[in-house]
């Protein structure tokens, strides 16, 4: 994995637990119009049923629990990639990093906060990412 693709998961796992959570959303608003006449289903390998309503909300728990691990993995993966950007010798190209791979905010917003030309944000991108390959080849 490269220096860009280690400080990119939490970007990924921020968006995937954005995802589940609109899921979770529909999921609460589908268990809000079940009706009053709730059909029940045989569910198989007994006599127990279930109705759609316990489904719903049997759903709704496991991905609650889902989300939660998910942002317990995150806050882990958070603190783990700041402890290796915190190693970058310019204050700057930390900052840089930061706000691009923990806060998740685009080139355009890091470079306007830093006063900087995309361009220059880019450039100084480049430059600190082969700065955090030595390092996590170092550890």
């Amino acid at each position: 994995m490269n220096a860009k693709e280690y400080l990119s998961q939490a970007l990924w796992l921020d968006q995937r637990i954005n995802s589940k959570m609109e899921q979770l959303e529909t999921l609460r608003t589908l268990a809000m119009k079940v009706n009053a006449n709730l059909t029940e289903e045989k569910v198989s390998g007994g006599n127990i049923t279930k109705s759609h309503m316990e489904n719903t909300i049997a759903k709704i728990v496991d991905l609650e629990k889902e989300i939660n691990e998910d942002i317990d993995r995150l806050v882990d993966l958070k603190a783990e990639i700041m402890e290796t950007i915190s190693q970058v010798d310019d204050p700057t190209c930390q900052l840089l990093l930061e706000m691009r791979y923990i806060n998740g905010k685009t080139w355009e917003e890091v470079a306007r906060e830093l006063s900087f030309e995309v361009r220059t944000a880019f450039r100084l991108h480049g430059k600190t990412l082969k700065e955090i390959e030595l390092i996590r080849n170092c550890q």
